[in-house]
């Protein structure tokens, strides 16, 4: 890991609070991801289940942890499986977590190889009456890989018919999403990196640089100060380019005169950031250009104050597309007439804004959170409204990520990164 090690107090909170909700006389296992091969003996870099991660801190492949808060013995409550290490391992694919340095990260005691597994997990069954399953529900999740979670589910099911079955997942959307201070420190680091990879940028964008070249600055940027690199793959969107909302080639050449939307950020052990800002490639933006992005910098910044405790979900989309919608008359790109005619399922606005404005964000960038209930402190959030004009050769969308705070306006932690035109024009021209 590049990352400092986490105060394993942290993962020491999030167990109680997991564990605090748990049914009597239960039983919950958390595994670790594969790592998935290409072809031949190339693989994908390790990325940890972020379930496991925020429960123990264990960033290791083929890890297991075990949590029986009513188990007959203290040393059987918690319990971390991992793959044992030895010389060899260390020579070829560098030191593993020791039983002692596990215990360090997580703040977990009993520590067992991970060949000890399904012996002890038989031992708990005889004690437990249920069995916590961790499957993924996250409302954007589309999964078409066997993971070792599932993998692990279906044998568990065949193997321990009688027990009941409960579901670890509605636990974690609930405490997942509120994140403690140690969280927002994280997130805040992960912030800060982006930060400056996009001031690296606004001092090396020219006329004809490539989208690529862009992405090379930022990952030269985040990986120099201990990120592994983008939280999520980058969207360096010159021109048209911006318009589609995923675009992710970022193989064109930008051009003078257009704008660079740029949907990027880093990540820090683990904890996403996810910023979204656009300049011009000239480093000037026309009248037009200018009127668009004040247009999306005053939506942004009317939908932040809205994010407090109570709110909920649906209905502050519903809001934020009232004042998009006055922001696209002022703009002229739609009429009186378009908003009166509009169907109800898509409004008018939603030809240029089509998108949601904000979404949970932490572990991952789109993060565990119940969009039902209503919104609570120290839970954070993207705001990231845009508008596309294909006719016109450009989109612009902006984001920051906020903190809702008990009373008052939400905690920028993107306040940093430059948003106004003056001030990135300035810096683009310095």
């Amino acid at each position: 890991m590049k990352y400092h090690q986490i105060n394993s107090a942290l993962f020491v909170k999030n167990r109680r609070k997991f564990t605090a909700e748990m049914k009597p006389n239960s039983v919950a296992v958390f595994n670790s991801n594969d790592i998935y091969p290409i072809s031949a003996d190339s693989t994908l870099p390790f990325a940890q289940h972020r379930d496991i991660f925020y429960l123990s801190g264990v960033d290791q492949e083929e890890s297991i942890l075990l949590l029986f808060p009513d188990a007959p013995y203290e040393n059987q409550k918690e319990m971390l499986f991992l793959k044992e290490t030895n010389d060899h391992i260390a020579v070829w694919e560098g030191e593993k977590l020791s039983k002692e340095r596990a215990y360090q990260v997580s703040g977990i005691r009993t520590v067992y190889w991970l060949q000890d597994f399904h012996k002890i997990l038989n031992e708990m069954m005889t004690y437990a009456d249920t069995m916590y399953i961790n499957t993924n529900e996250h409302y954007r999740a589309t999964v078409e890989t066997e993971t070792r979670e599932a993998r692990f589910i279906k044998w568990w099911k065949e193997r321990y018919p009688a027990h009941n079955v409960a579901k670890s997942n509605p636990i974690l959307q609930r405490i997942r999403s509120i994140k403690e201070s140690e969280e927002i420190d994280l997130i805040q680091q992960a912030c800060d990196i982006t930060e400056k990879g996009f001031r690296r940028l606004l001092s090396f964008v020219k006329p004809n640089v490539t989208e690529y070249e862009i992405e090379a600055e930022l990952a030269h940027e985040f990986i120099r100060n201990r990120s592994k690199g983008f939280a999520y793959t980058p969207i360096i969107a010159s021109g048209n380019n911006a318009n589609v909302l995923h675009y992710i080639e970022n193989n064109q050449q930008c051009k003078a005169g257009d704008l660079i939307l740029l949907d990027v950020a880093a990540e820090y052990a683990n904890y996403s950031s996810d910023m979204t800002r656009t300049i011009p490639v000239s480093g000037k933006f026309s009248e037009r250009q200018k009127a668009v992005y004040n247009a999306v910098l005053r939506v942004k910044n009317e939908a932040t104050t809205m994010l407090t405790p109570g709110t909920l979900w649906k209905q502050y989309h519903i809001e934020v597309g009232k004042i998009m919608t006055s922001e696209l008359l002022g703009l002229g790109l739609i009429d009186k007439a378009d908003v009166q005619n509009e169907n109800q399922d898509w409004p008018a606005y939603k030809k240029y804004f089509m998108h949601g404005t904000s979404h949970h964000m932490g572990l991952d960038t789109h993060d565990y959170g119940l969009l039902h209930e209503p919104m609570k402190a120290n839970m954070v959030f993207t705001v990231e409204p845009g508008i596309y004009i294909p006719a016109e050769g450009f989109g612009i969308r902006l984001e920051d990520n906020v903190v809702v705070q008990e009373k008052g306006a939400p905690f920028n932690l993107m306040r940093n990164i430059p948003v106004e035109v003056d001030e990135i024009e300035s810096l683009m021209n310095s």
